[in-house]
């Protein structure tokens, strides 16, 4: 669970730190300023990560007994 742990911290670096790096308006991507594409694609894999983070978390295994979910 440590791994996934770290990858879901991924996209909060990358919008925070990472911004400082691509701070400029050229060159523009769909039509918006680099930067701007660059927070959207962060929050795009964000939405990705947390899905593969809530998908191979073991507290979400569902249990055989027949309900559905785990018991916390």
């Amino acid at each position: 669970m440590k791994a996934l742990g770290w990858l879901a911290v991924a996209p909060f670096v990358g919008i925070l730190v990472g911004t400082a790096f691509v701070n400029r308006v050229e060159p523009l991507i769909l039509g918006m300023p680099f930067v701007l594409a660059w927070i959207v694609g962060w929050v795009v894999v964000g939405a990705g990560l947390t899905a593969i983070v809530y998908l191979f978390d073991p507290a979400n295994a569902t249990s055989e007994a027949g309900g559905e979910g785990g018991e916390r």
